[in-house]
């Protein structure tokens, strides 16, 4: 289970900035490292390289890099804005996560910053002809590097910021939690039922915004510390208003309330860790968008229904959770809330559209075979609510 410090460590590893960054130190080091590098080059492969060898390629990255580097930012910002008009601004989030691109990114912003970084070097003098030589194979190295990043921007450019892209990034972005939730359907804690009656001290939102990522490990490790238990009201993906309560804590000391408050992560828009429902929404907002008549594209809104369902049917039933955390109870996710994020919107728009309701109805049908039980009820009554064909 993902505890609070990691998913924000993994949350700056998914920034652009943050490989920028790592690029960067990596070739600033290399540079820095060269002279150190020097009494483990053979003396017959110094006598062959010096600095004129080295300064006109470093001057050729230096420069090429820089401007690569301002057209691929300008490339990824108009696909980017592009995509969110023609899909969901939802759909942004997702794309500026894409590792392609990021790296991409990175690799031409570092192979600058190793270009300009042994420049300065060598014309302060820190680098002799010697040195030359370790600079030369991390040039050769980051040529390398460079030729591999431009094959794969090139591949990447011809469908980046293309409904199919975005589709599919969104797609994947759904699959990952879906695949989560059902293999541990209350986060290794103890199931709370939605009827269950829960009395105790409640622990209450400081402010509004959205469950990003409730810490159920840390959460249990401070239930162990005061010998209380707590039951968990709301789950990833719920939005509260200060207030609110989120929690309701029985046993503990006057420090338990604050301390469960800190193992909820809120923010303002809705994050894909825990929100198993979040990626399902933003495909079915691309969909309803295309149902619009500004738009007009009921092809996109089927290749939506399609893509939810075989998310749904691939994630198949949720499987027995083992308790790991035996002093916190979680609200599981219902088949109910799944199939309505994923085609409640998509019913109410396009129903009336012949097409879109075979669609609609295919896909329900499909998910009556489904081994979990509770789904194939939820799709039967989703069907129901369409109506015969």
């Amino acid at each position: 289970m993902l505890s609070k410090p990691l998913m924000i460590l993994s949350r700056f590893a998914r920034r652009l900035t943050v490989r920028v960054l790592l690029m960067a130190v990596f070739a600033l080091a290399s540079a820095v490292l060269a002279p150190w590098l020097d009494p483990l080059i053979p003396p017959d492969i110094k006598a062959r390289f010096g600095a004129e060898a080295v300064l006109p390629v470093l001057n050729i990255l230096a420069s090429t890099m820089l401007t690569v580097t301002t057209f691929s930012l300008g490339v990824m910002v108009q696909a980017f804005r592009a995509a969110s008009a023609q899909a969901t601004p939802r759909a942004f989030r997702i794309l500026v996560a894409d590792p392609i691109t990021q790296n991409v990114l990175a690799t031409f912003t570092g192979a600058f910053l190793f270009a300009l970084t042994a420049i300065v070097m060598f014309r302060a003098g820190y680098y002799d002809d010697a040195a030359a030589v370790v600079v030369f194979g991390f040039t050769v190295l980051t040529i390398a590097a460079i030729v591999v990043a431009i094959l794969r921007w090139i591949g990447h450019l011809s469908r980046l910021g293309s409904m199919d892209h975005t589709l599919l990034m969104a797609e994947q972005a759904a699959r990952g939690p879906l695949a989560g939730v059902m293999a541990r359907p209350h986060l290794g804690c103890l199931p709370l039922p939605a009827d269950a009656a829960t009395e105790g001290a409640e622990v209450l939102a400081d402010e509004a915004g959205y469950i990003q990522f409730i810490d159920v490990e840390g959460l249990q490790a401070c239930m162990a510390q005061d010998d209380a238990r707590v039951a968990v009201l709301r789950r990833p993906g719920s939005h509260v208003v200060a207030g609110t309560p989120l929690a309701v804590v029985i046993g503990g000391t006057s420090e338990t309330l604050p301390a469960v408050r800190r193992h909820f992560t809120l923010g303002k828009t809705r994050t894909l860790e825990q929100d198993v429902r979040f990626g399902l929404l933003v495909l079915t907002e691309i969909g309803v968008r295309a149902l619009s008549p500004g738009v007009n594209d009921p092809g996109t809104a089927i290749d939506v229904i399609n893509r939810q369902t075989g998310l749904l049917a691939a994630a198949g039933a949720p499987q027995d959770d083992p308790v790991e955390y035996d002093r916190v109870a979680m609200p599981g996710v219902t088949a109910a809330e799944l199939v309505e994020a994923a085609y409640a919107s998509l019913t109410r728009d396009g129903a009336d559209r012949p097409e879109v309701a075979h669609a609609l109805r295919s896909a329900l049908e499909a998910l009556q075979r489904s081994p979990w039980a509770d789904l194939r009820d939820a799709a039967r009554r989703a069907l129901d609510r369409i109506g015969p064909g």
